[in-house]
């Protein structure tokens, strides 16, 4: 919560959203894309567990919003967009606000980020159909991966937990996100 509190959040949404920034629901920030509501960012970030040492990786940098949170609570954020217009001005915001320890590549998120893995916590932002294997085989053993599973218009909240060779998934509850579009999530539409 105190890493919310310094996120202007208002500053991630457009103009003539900014008088609902911090209402507690998402909002559309173009390309058929939402920022999450903010009690959802509490909750995935609260799972991830972080502590200020990890390398985190972000899938669906969006608008920024998420990506400013954990760049307050984490050494180092990748965060991967496949939709370049939004990539962009979530960079230059991020910069803007002075966030210098995120990198955004633009990419499809369900193959990961391969050449800086492992990552301590990976946050995934769309609702998939299934955890991509790249992302748990980029997760470090100890490391906890947060994920949208289910179908196009529910899903459940799961916590993947790598053990060594091993997972654990714990159900955080029911969410709804956008779609997870690639590879090894959802085909474009």
């Amino acid at each position: 919560i105190e890493a919310m509190k310094k996120v202007p959040r208002h500053r991630f949404v457009e103009e003539a959203l900014q008088k609902q920034a911090y209402s507690d629901h998402p909002l559309p920030i173009g390309e058929k894309q939402t920022i999450s509501q903010p009690y959802m960012v509490a909750l995935m970030t609260e799972a991830l567990q972080l502590t200020g040492t990890e390398k985190v990786l972000e899938i669906g940098a969006g608008s920024g919003y998420q990506t400013a949170i954990l760049a307050e609570l984490a050494q180092k954020v990748y965060s991967i967009e496949r939709i370049r217009s939004l990539a962009i001005r979530a960079r230059q915001l991020l910069y803007e606000l002075g966030y210098f320890n995120v990198e955004i590549k633009i990419f499809d998120g369900t193959y990961g980020w391969q050449e800086e893995s492992p990552f301590e916590a990976i946050i995934v932002t769309a609702g998939a159909p299934d955890i991509p294997q790249p992302l748990i085989d980029q997760l470090a053993v100890g490391g906890r991966l947060v994920i949208p599973v289910g179908d196009a218009f529910v899903q459940d909240l799961i916590r993947v937990t790598k053990t060594g060779e091993e997972v654990k998934k714990e159900d955080l509850g029911g969410c709804r996100f956008v779609k997870l579009v690639g590879k090894y999530g959802w085909d474009e539409e």
